[in-house]
């Protein structure tokens, strides 16, 4: 049994305090994650986060959304730097949870740390990242979860599977696609969830 709210009180890390480790590994030359091509893929979701936390805005349904929320809320977010979906998704999330102007208490921990909670949650018998898991206020109850990444994009990932499995190529389609929709799938189903909660 997972118990969420001892991981979220005595593991979890704020947006920054996520952002700043990822940064300060890089320095090291190391990465969140133990193997060595983990390193290349961070240095470019850096970028990646920089870019969704400057460009990206929150659209007015969510916004909307958010403001009408009547509870306080706990998101617990698994994730790892070199994770190229996490790279594009997590911004949006602290972005949603500094919106909410303290409703939302959101705290980030590593996969890889936390096996027993991502095998908890896991997408077609996988450990895909990121996961958000929306708990009420005293984390003992889980509410709702999304994860890994926009169905749409899902659907394509498996279409383009079917032609190669070199993940190069299935990095620059998933990261291209991204480009194009400017989070504005995610902010669409991250409304869809909290509008059910």
């Amino acid at each position: 049994m997972v118990n969420y709210s001892e991981i979220f009180n005595e593991q979890g890390m704020d947006y920054l305090t996520y952002r700043a480790l990822v940064d300060q590994l890089l320095l090291e030359g190391k990465a969140t994650g133990d193997v060595a091509y983990d390193l290349h893929y961070t240095k470019m979701n850096v970028q990646r986060m920089n870019r969704v936390d400057k460009t990206a805005s929150l659209t007015a349904d969510l916004t909307a959304t958010i403001n009408q929320l009547d509870e306080n809320y706990k998101f617990l977010v698994i994730t790892e730097g070199w994770c190229g979906d996490a790279a594009q998704i997590v911004p949006v999330i602290n972005k949603i949870a500094t919106a909410s102007l303290g409703r939302i208490d959101l705290k980030f921990v590593l996969r890889d740390k936390n096996l027993p909670l991502i095998d908890a949650h896991l997408t077609n018998g996988g450990r895909a990242i990121p996961v958000l898991i929306i708990l009420n206020e005293a984390a003992d109850e889980v509410l709702a979860t999304w994860a890994p990444r926009p169905q749409v994009l899902q659907e394509l990932l498996k279409e383009w599977r079917k032609e190669t499995t070199e993940m190069p190529i299935l990095a620059e389609k998933l990261h291209g696609w991204y480009a194009k929709d400017k989070t504005l799938s995610t902010q669409a189903e991250l409304n869809e969830v909290l509008k059910g909660i």
